[in-house]
């Protein structure tokens, strides 16, 4: 399959920097790349296109990049909480998108698309969670997602407590010990 050359109008992650011409697949560039203007097809009239542009393109990105950073800075260490059902080995019944990161971090006062929030895979476990979300092709944070099943759980998430099954061997290894403690028995003597 024939590649296409395009010349991209702004820093595509994994792809290029902005005036780089790349070649691409034709799916790629068709359905990502020009709707989303980020590259124009490598023609000789869009060259030089973009090179009388080119001035202002850099100072509308840098003007971006800027704003991108200062938004960074505002909500450095953002932590939202997401409730969602789960069974008792804390695998949620369903799972966490893009799009419910998205609206959780809009409620907290961050408004983004669900595209700017750069998730590998769904979220299908309860816990806390770091989510890259990238503001601008060159400025991305970090907001932590905790996924609880109500919000007193997910209070004990960011504690450090154990919450589940895990808090359950805990309580019952904890009762096991006193048990032993008041019939005179220590760990170290049961043990031998």
């Amino acid at each position: 399959m024939a590649h296409i050359e395009l010349v991209l109008l702004q820093r595509v992650e994994k792809l290029g920097q902005m005036g780089d011409v790349v070649k691409v697949r034709p799916g790629y560039a068709r359905n990502f790349l020009l709707p989303q203007k980020k590259a124009l097809r490598a023609t000789k009239d869009n060259l030089a296109f973009f090179e009388s542009r080119r001035l202002e393109l850099e100072a509308q990105n840098l003007k971006r990049r800027e704003e991108a950073e200062r938004v960074a800075e505002r909500v450095a260490g953002l932590a939202v909480v997401i409730i969602r059902q789960a069974g008792d080995s804390g695998s949620l019944y369903g799972s966490v998108s893009a799009r419910d990161i998205a609206v959780a971090c809009g409620e907290s006062g961050l408004s983004i698309d669900r595209s700017q929030v750069v998730l590998e895979h769904p979220i299908k476990t309860l816990g806390l969670k770091p989510v890259r979300v990238a503001l601008h092709p060159e400025v991305s944070i970090t907001v932590t997602v905790n996924v609880a099943r109500s919000p007193e759980e997910a209070e004990k998430q960011i504690r450090g407590e154990a919450i589940g099954a895990d808090a359950r061997a805990e309580e019952d290894a904890e009762a096991d010990l006193a048990m032993a403690e008041e019939a005179g028995e220590t760990p170290a003597s049961s043990a031998a």
